[in-house]
């Protein structure tokens, strides 16, 4: 495949220097954390600069939040996906489909998940996210098996995520999958929240070579 093609989400951020550096960037998709536990939390206080590229998506990430907080936390910071992390249900998304909210399921992947979950949600998800499965919800630091991947049907596009840093690049070109997107977190890191823009920059040229 193509990988010239592979959109960029960063995700964690919530520096407001931090998140500018980044915007020069262009990737095509930002994540910020509304997951309190996450160290990645965005905080009560969080807001998006009135001068954020309308380019780059903007995605909200939640754990098993109710409904009505996640409809009113998109419409408060004009995000264009929820990013579901936790373990909602295919009701539960429905309801979130049905008010017009885009939807970016996510599925915790190790040696044991059957990929046939997956299906149930193909007509409620905008796209899928396979992170890796560990203690905790996500940002765990470390990738999953990637030929794992391979047992999904592949119907859904998908952003692939689980600690991939600028060396993970060279073994996913190698990947013969319907990948969509990267989803880079802390592998492009200097500390919890605060993003390496030469890292990113690494990733970007190597997607492109």
């Amino acid at each position: 495949m193509d990988f010239s093609n592979v959109k960029l989400k960063i995700c964690g951020m919530r520096d407001s220097d931090n998140i500018r550096q980044v915007s020069a960037l262009n990737p095509g998709y930002m994540g910020f954390i509304f997951y309190e536990p996450s160290p990645r939390y965005v905080g009560f206080d969080f807001e998006i600069s009135k001068d954020f590229p309308a380019s780059i998506k903007r995605v909200g990430v939640f754990v098993n939040h109710s409904e009505w907080v996640v409809s009113e936390t998109m419409k408060k910071h004009k995000l264009d996906y929820a990013q579901l992390h936790g373990d909602e249900s295919l009701p539960y998304c429905k309801k979130l489909k049905a008010e017009g909210i885009s939807i970016i399921k996510v599925f915790r992947v190790d040696e044991e998940f059957d990929f046939a979950l997956t299906r149930h949600f193909e007509t409620v998800a905008d796209f899928f996210l396979f992170d890796t499965k560990g203690k905790l919800y996500g940002g765990n630091s470390k990738p999953f098996d990637w030929q794992l991947l391979s047992k999904y049907n592949q119907a859904l596009p998908f952003f692939l995520s689980g600690g991939i840093h600028p060396d993970s690049i060279e073994s996913i070109k190698k990947l013969s999958l319907n990948i969509y997107a990267l989803d880079v977190n802390s592998g492009a890191e200097s500390t919890p929240g605060i993003k390496d823009v030469k890292k990113i920059s690494e990733i970007i040229n190597q997607l492109h070579r």
